[in-house]
């Protein structure tokens, strides 16, 4: 008699199966039409492929196409085509590694002669012929010497290595499409005609092996993939707005900054991009007021000792940038700063501190730099040195609930008052690798999941909440801010880190009721994170149109003829005295050409004048994305403009 499993089903059932059933045979038990839309199973919330047997009880779900979860296995598959097409048009290729990544996939390839973007369509075309096909998939257990014998047969030297780094207690799973295989860990559905034709090749760029420069250059090909074809095309289009909207190509337009090689990943702000910067600070640093905090500035370059106390160096070294002295007489070595918050625990230190101190909230707009690969650069959005909008809170236990949601606070707030209403909040929980005892870990995580209950129950639904397991700091639990952008883009921006830890190290401490040392709770908390990536994001938002208050370039005064540039000049001085950031442009140009060039540049308004206009002290009033002209009197328009210009805090504090 054959031994018998239990498997329960999503509506709650139970049924008893033999032990050894597939998700194949599984799904053609329960219907003959679930048999032809099946693709995958979940068992434990584990994706297997349907032709796996099931041994022990537990429970199952039989995935098809239009379940979300299939989308990972489209990508997954869509990947696997990818390879093969490109080794049956160029034989002389070595695949290496293609995962799924966010909206689509890559594959490495390993060629003498790189694959350029003419060379995609040609790879597309084959990938379709592949899923015309609709290929099977198959998969094989080997023997791990008949592997590495096999893939090195083919010349597949990449894959010998990446079996050498399977462990041992692993299979060696290779998965067949009729003649083609590769190395896999699985699961893939049941046939490449499953894939459909929701796909498109985007994007051909270099990638070194394993992400290490010391290691050959490889070809990455990007592909997107989505579940059918609308999906595909909405996709497509936010693509499309994406690169109108790109920051790089407005930062050159609007004349705000640029990257050159000799200062790799550092950005050289021009003047009005510094001036946007510094109205970030501004509003920043007037939230931070409001909010209880105090600026604190530490030092760009402590001595390596700080970091290997604070546990950074052990795991973040290679990201470090090391300074040696110049000269031989100090042979200690100092690092250039990563992060703020040794600094600030020293700050912490220096004097006694009562209960009564606490919370102690120090800010700074600590200027950090972190070693990044060359091809990971991209912008603003990723950076060598960047400014964070850093902040640690040193509280009592009792204090840390409490702390969270003001800090919370504070954060939905200023994503309001730069148009983002849609946010998700994440807390992620204890990591693999991570410092603390498992008791310090379970309290913080208690505290901070009711805190996250609060929140959600607070903001009534207008913010969602998710667990990430085991995505947390090394150091304690976290809560990720996302916010959401015009075109549907997701960035991570704040967070919300516990800390038992570092005050632990460093040996903080302040005084309790009792008169007893207490070590307190260090909560780590960052709203833009990196100012510069913040940055980037709102000219993509905005699309450069910035709104009038946080603009670096308020208003242009332009004028039709000369008559008109007494009139002009008196008119920029007027609205400059109204606290408006304003100037001239009285070139001999014809009025169209200098209203294009302050468009490109992205200047919200811009006034015409001619001598008419100085006749009856009016201004003809063009707005940033508007072809329709409006005549104001000039005292009227400086009112209007002057209101609309005051920021969001400032008017809530005067409640304007």
């Amino acid at each position: 008699m054959s031994e018998i499993i239990s498997l329960s089903f999503p509506d709650g059932s139970k049924r008893d199966y033999a032990v050894g059933i597939t998700g194949a045979e599984l799904s053609q038990s329960i219907s003959r039409s679930l048999g032809k839309k099946a693709i995958a199973y979940s068992f434990d919330n584990i994706l297997y492929d349907l032709a796996d047997p099931i041994i022990t009880s537990g429970v199952i779900e039989i995935i098809t196409r239009d379940d979300p979860r299939a989308l990972e296995l489209i990508r997954h598959d869509c990947a696997h085509v990818l390879a093969e097409a490109v080794q049956k048009l160029f034989p002389d290729t070595q695949v290496t590694i293609g995962p799924v990544i966010e909206n689509g996939f890559y594959y490495d390839f390993a060629r003498k002669q790189p694959f350029t973007p003419n060379d995609l369509i040609v790879i597309e075309k084959k990938m379709r012929e592949i899923i015309t096909h609709n290929k099977p998939f198959t998969k094989a257990v080997w023997p791990r010497e008949k592997a590495k014998k096999i893939f090195a047969e083919k010349g597949e030297f990449y894959k010998v290595e990446l079996i050498d780094k399977i462990p041992q207690d692993q299979d060696i799973k290779i998965y067949f499409q009729k003649d083609w295989f590769d190395l896999c860990r699985g699961p893939h559905m049941v046939s490449t005609g499953q894939i459909g034709n929701a796909f498109k090749l985007v994007k051909v760029t270099g990638a070194y092996w394993r992400g290490d420069s010391s290691n050959p250059m490889l070809t990455r090909i990007y592909g997107i993939a989505f579940a059918n074809e609308n999906d595909l095309k909405t996709y497509l289009a936010m693509l499309e707005e994406a690169e109108k909207r790109d920051h790089r190509r407005l930062g050159r337009e609007m004349d705000l900054f640029h990257f050159q090689e000799e200062g790799s990943g550092m950005v050289f702000w021009h003047a009005k991009g510094w001036k946007l910067f510094q109205n970030l600070v501004s509003y920043m640093r007037r939230r931070l007021d409001d909010g209880g905090y105090m600026e604190v500035n530490a030092p760009q370059v402590l001595d390596k000792s700080l970091w290997e106390i604070s546990g950074h160096w052990g795991w973040y070294k290679e990201n470090m940038f090391k300074v040696i002295p110049a000269s031989n007489d100090d042979e200690r070595i100092y690092v250039l700063k990563p992060m703020n918050c040794p600094g600030h625990v020293q700050i912490f230190k220096h004097g006694l501190k009562s209960y009564r101190d606490l919370p102690i909230k120090m800010a700074e707009f600590g200027v950090v730099h972190r070693y990044e690969p060359s091809g990971s650069l991209h912008g603003l959005m990723r950076v060598r040195g960047f400014t964070q909008d850093d902040a640690h809170i040193f509280c009592m236990d009792e204090q840390l609930a409490d702390e969270c949601l003001q800090i919370n606070d504070l954060i939905l707030s200023t994503y309001a008052d730069f148009g983002f209403e849609e946010i998700t909040v994440k807390l992620s929980t204890r990591p693999e690798k991570r410092v603390g005892s498992d008791a310090l870990w379970d309290q913080a995580e208690s505290i901070m999941a009711d805190v996250l209950k609060t929140i959600e129950q607070k903001s009534d639904g207008r913010v969602k909440t998710a667990i990430l397991p085991k995505e947390g700091a090394f150091y304690g639990p976290k809560f990720e801010y996302i916010l959401k952008d015009a075109i549907g883009r997701k960035w991570q921006c704040g967070t919300t880190q516990v800390d038992f830890n570092l005050p632990e190290r460093f040996g903080a401490f302040y005084i309790d009721r009792d008169s007893r040392k207490r070590q307190p709770v260090m909560i780590h908390r960052a709203i833009c994170g990196s100012m510069e990536r913040f940055l980037g994001i709102l000219i993509e938002n905005f699309s450069g149109h910035m709104p009038l208050w946080f603009a670096p370039h308020q208003v242009v005064v332009a004028t039709i003829t000369s008559d008109a540039d007494e009139y002009a000049r008196q008119t920029t001085a007027k609205l400059k005295a109204a606290g408006l950031i304003a100037t001239s442009d009285l070139r001999n140009e014809k009025i169209n050409y200098k209203v294009r060039e302050h468009s490109l540049q992205k200047v919200p308004i811009i006034l015409i004048c001619g001598k008419r206009e100085a006749e009856h002290g009016t201004v003809n009033v063009r707005r940033l994305g508007s072809k329709d002209q409006v005549e104001l009197l000039l005292d009227e328009l400086i009112l209007q403009l002057s209101e609309e210009a005051i920021p969001p805090d400032i008017r809530r504090a005067n409640r304007i």
